[in-house]
């Protein structure tokens, strides 16, 4: 089997030197059953970059993200947040959110109600929690959408929802787990520009799971790329591009570059699944 060697790059340059939000130390998971998810991972997210996980199906990318967001234990290794555990995360003065792949709301529930679920299970007074909805709801859109039921609502307005949901708890770190990958192109391009508009307006920490190319190339300012069985980080490329990027850099030449790059290196690692299944 040919190893394939990590082309580790440094995060843009104005965030290289920024407190890092997430360490992940030598962090592997094996399930009960014996089945290795995850090598351990080292790798360190700085406050404020725009991270996205990208490689093959089974590579570990959401086994890694659910292990930054406490869902999963380690096997082995150490993950921190803000230098805390994960699991200590208040007592750094930090928060965190998580949006899922579907937007997982309560039929039954208006938008509003939807949005406020986390606020009321915190016990977050009626009057504040209403505000931050509010808040919520205007920065993704859907304002004027408070009252309506989900089954009124597009599958992209569905998951403006979910994401509104993760804003109302005001999070420093946001982690998502491939939240557009079931909408048409043109729902999923207007959402992943909306979505770097929060990310810059919040200053937010983004982690971000993705099967897409472009995608990646589009949001990120740094791209980690894994492969499978077991799941492994295999190389990192910096996006040193400015934002905000408009549409029109997703036909540029710099944007082709960086997608052939990721193209070239998925095959990679892809190569690297199929020879250590042989």
């Amino acid at each position: 089997m040919n190893r394939v060697e990590p082309d580790t790059l440094a995060p843009p340059s104005d965030l290289a030197h920024a407190t890092p939000a997430v360490e992940i130390l030598s962090a592997e998971k094996t399930y009960p059953n014996g089945t290795q998810a995850l090598l351990p991972v080292d790798l360190k997210i700085a406050e404020g970059e725009f991270i996205t996980l990208l490689g093959p199906s089974g590579c570990g990318k959401s086994t890694l993200l659910k292990m930054v967001a406490g869902m999963l234990e380690p096997t082995d290794g150490r993950l921190l947040v803000w230098r805390k555990p994960v699991q200590q995360i208040d007592e750094s003065g930090r928060k965190m959110a998580f949006v899922f792949q579907s937007p997982t709301l309560m039929p039954w529930a208006s938008v509003q109600t939807n949005v406020r679920l986390p606020l009321d299970l915190a016990g977050v007074p009626r009057k504040v929690a209403d505000a931050r909805v509010a808040e919520a709801l205007e920065l993704v859109g859907l304002d004027k959408f408070a009252g309506a039921l989900p089954r009124a609502l597009s599958g992209g307005m569905q998951m403006r929802v979910s994401i509104a949901r993760g804003l109302v708890t005001q999070p420093d770190l946001l982690l998502m787990d491939e939240p557009f990958g079931a909408l048409d192109e043109i729902t999923r391009h207007r959402l992943d520009a909306d979505l770097l508009d929060l990310w810059r307006k919040k200053r937010l920490t983004v982690i971000f799971v993705t099967h897409s190319i472009h995608e990646a190339v589009f949001l990120s300012s740094r791209v980690i790329m894994m492969a499978a069985r077991p799941g492994r980080v295999v190389e990192q490329f910096a996006i040193d591009e400015p934002y905000p990027r408009t549409p029109d850099f997703m036909v540029s030449p710099q944007f082709s570059r960086y997608a052939k790059q990721l193209q070239d290196s998925l095959l990679r690692a892809s190569g690297a699944h199929e020879e250590a299944s042989r």
